[in-house]
């Protein structure tokens, strides 16, 4: 008996020890969906996902040129979880007014030295986040050469990757711009194919799991960072810039350095099914919040846009007069006049073209060349912005002629010089009141939600390529897919979408329904649309009315089906009024069977490819539908087709 009582007392003191010591090693999400194990002493982590191991011993830490903090840590103490909330509004994202919810642990550790790191976890119902933090304080700048953190995927995991380009390389030595093709569907551990690595978003699955990582947070202190090239046993790591990557007009700094105390961005790793990956907001949720500025010029949109399919005979001034009409009979916004105006038609004539637009409420945006030895590209305005004394001359210029934003091209990647390249033009063009959109450049991380002045960016194999290439254009459906559900799951993206008509010299693959669709689809605070008042000729009323109406916010959005590559139907909200749009990334007919719920017994307004479609030649077909009481919309897509339906 009394043996029998000890063994009791035993078991309940063992049992109550491996509690307290799994509760300050754990920490989890609200729902208890998620559960992130930190062990201090390995320098490690792993996380479950309703029960189910999804990244396992994965590698925690950085280290610094004055000490290495990714082993022979020890714990000084870990917080209590708490519950951190936080409450924004943003206009350039999937949706308007955002909530987020997380519980935070903050382990405290110290090298053998006794200098100290904490690793901060946030564990929200649709993803994990954390970071470094270096809470002493010291004036001498602090130097980081590699992080040691790591992803590291279960055996037969899958993934869905784009390559970094290497730097110096392509049109103009004007590489890495984000603008690579998706590996598809590819087995985690195979090798990207240059040494850049693989570029964030980047989506993987492990069994039914999905996860997409990021970063957010990135501030002035930190580079834009990758995955690794090589990714054995399915462990990913942090990879940093190449050596060019950098802004040599100035301090070339490449990688991290700082004075303490100093915070590493966010490592975001959004978790669950693809409909928690679509709907999530986790990569604006855990970017730095906005910057006090005057918000009344802040105006999302619409833009015609000549040189897309005109290329740069368009940039002179009675195709710009012509284009600032169409936006104007489109109920468009803005106008974007591109490369060579300077030269082509001039400060004076782009001034009178503003006051034009301004009668038409139609604004103008200018095209500018970032510049700098990083590039040799020649297309002008360049060598106007390297400077915050040259960008206020320019900047305020602009200003008084009435332009309304900015679109700058060909940056250098992520070196941290550069990082602070974007936000010293951000925080410039802020003064003078004027719109920003990046090209050439590098994901946004965020930065939309930190800088509202920042529309859009352009970061993807874009509409452009395919008016280059048959073999882009093959590859549009696929691509447009991929990028709708990976790419421009968190920032905005400058696609330019939508030609309706014809592409000259180019053959398009998709219906002209798949493009209307892609409106909808793609995200962007202002889009650039790739279609001619000529081509606009050719398309039914209704569809022109569709395009006048579209919003150019977006409240809410509800994930309907997809699959990455293969297919992508969404919903989205603005002011009670609903859009649903799908585009099928196959060259296969699908027959779909759609769960819309939400619009049970509701009226809406399909637009869908019409009966006697000729390739290159716009076919529509509208019709009044009402969802069954069953929720259940049955529609077929023909190959590399789209839809588009209004519930008001």
């Amino acid at each position: 008996m009394k043996n029998n009582i000890f063994f009791s007392i035993a078991f309940s003191l063992f049992y109550l020890t491996s509690n307290a010591q799994n509760a300050s090693t754990q920490v989890a999400s609200p729902d208890k969906n998620i559960v992130v194990t930190c062990d201090v002493k390995q320098a490690s982590y792993s996380i479950e996902y309703k029960g189910e191991t999804v990244l396992g011993n994965s590698k925690l830490g950085v280290i610094r040129e004055d000490e290495d903090f990714s082993k022979n840590l020890q714990l000084i103490k870990s917080s209590t979880p708490k519950v951190v909330k936080d409450n924004y509004l943003i206009s350039t994202a999937k949706k308007s007014h955002i909530t987020y919810i997380a519980t935070e642990k903050v382990w405290e550790t110290k090298t053998a030295s006794g200098k100290k790191m904490n690793i901060v976890f946030r564990v929200s119902n649709d993803g994990v986040a954390f970071r470094y933090e270096f809470p002493e304080k010291s004036t001498d700048i602090k130097k980081i050469v590699a992080e040691a953190t790591s992803f590291h995927f279960n055996e037969g995991s899958r993934a869905w990757l784009q390559p970094k380009t290497e730097a110096q390389t392509g049109f103009e030595h004007t590489n890495p711009s984000y603008e690579a093709h998706y590996e598809i569907d590819i087995p985690t551990g195979k090798s990207s194919p240059g040494p850049n690595g693989w570029i964030y978003p980047a989506l993987f699955k492990t069994n039914n799991t999905w996860l997409l990582i990021t970063e957010a947070a990135l501030d002035r202190t930190y580079c834009g960072t990758a995955l690794q090239q090589k990714s054995p046993d399915s462990e990913y790591k942090i990879n940093f810039p190449q050596s060019p990557e950098v802004f040599t007009n100035g301090t070339a700094t490449l990688n991290p350095e700082s004075a303490l105390p100093w915070k590493t961005p966010w490592r975001i790793i959004a978790i669950g099914s693809l409909k928690t990956i679509s709907e999530s907001t986790l990569g604006t949720d855990l970017a730095l919040p906005a910057k006090k500025m005057d918000a009344d010029f802040i105006k999302p949109g619409k833009s015609s846009w000549s040189w897309i399919l005109d290329k740069d005979d368009s940039t002179v001034y009675k195709a710009q007069k012509k284009y600032i009409d169409f936006a104007a009979d489109m109920k468009w916004q803005y106008c974007l006049i591109d490369a060579n105006w300077d030269a082509t038609i001039g400060y004076d004539s782009v001034k009178v073209l503003a006051d034009y637009g301004k009668t038409k409420n139609v604004g103008l945006l200018l095209w500018y060349n970032s510049a700098g030895s990083w590039n040799t590209v020649k297309f002008t305005p360049r060598d106007k912005l390297l400077t915050h004394q040259s960008r206020v001359e320019e900047f305020s210029r602009i200003q008084k002629m009435g332009i309304k934003g900015v679109k700058i091209d060909f940056f250098a990647g992520d070196g941290q010089s550069m990082i602070n390249y974007y936000q010293d033009i951000l925080e410039d063009a802020a003064t003078y009141h004027l719109l920003v959109n990046f090209h050439g450049a590098t994901l946004p991380r965020g930065l939309h939600r930190t800088y509202p002045n920042l529309m859009t960016t352009e970061a993807v194999d874009g509409y452009e390529m395919i008016t280059f290439s048959q073999q882009a254009a093959n590859k549009a459906p696929e691509h447009s897919v991929m990028i709708a559900m990976v790419r421009n799951a968190f920032d905005p993206m400058d696609f330019t979408p939508m030609n309706l008509y014809k592409i000259p010299r180019i053959k398009r693959v998709t219906t002209s329904a798949f493009e209307l669709a892609t409106s909808v689809v793609f995200l962007s605070g202002i889009q650039h649309y790739a279609e001619r008042p000529e081509g606009m000729k050719h398309v039914p009323e209704y569809v022109k009315d569709f395009l006048r109406n579209l919003p150019d916010t977006w409240d809410n959005v509800k994930f309907i089906d997809g699959y990455p590559g293969k297919l992508y139907v969404v919903a989205r909200e603005s002011a009670g009024k609903w859009y649903v749009a799908g585009i099928n990334g196959e060259n296969t007919e699908k027959s779909l069977s759609l769960d819309l719920s939400f619009f049970k017994n509701k009226k809406g307004t399909l637009i869908k490819t019409g009966k006697n479609e000729i390739a290159n030649e716009p076919s529509f077909e509208q019709s009044n539908i009402t969802i069954p009481s069953d929720g259940k919309l049955d529609i077929i897509l023909k190959g590399n087709d789209g839809f588009v339906i209004v519930f008001e």
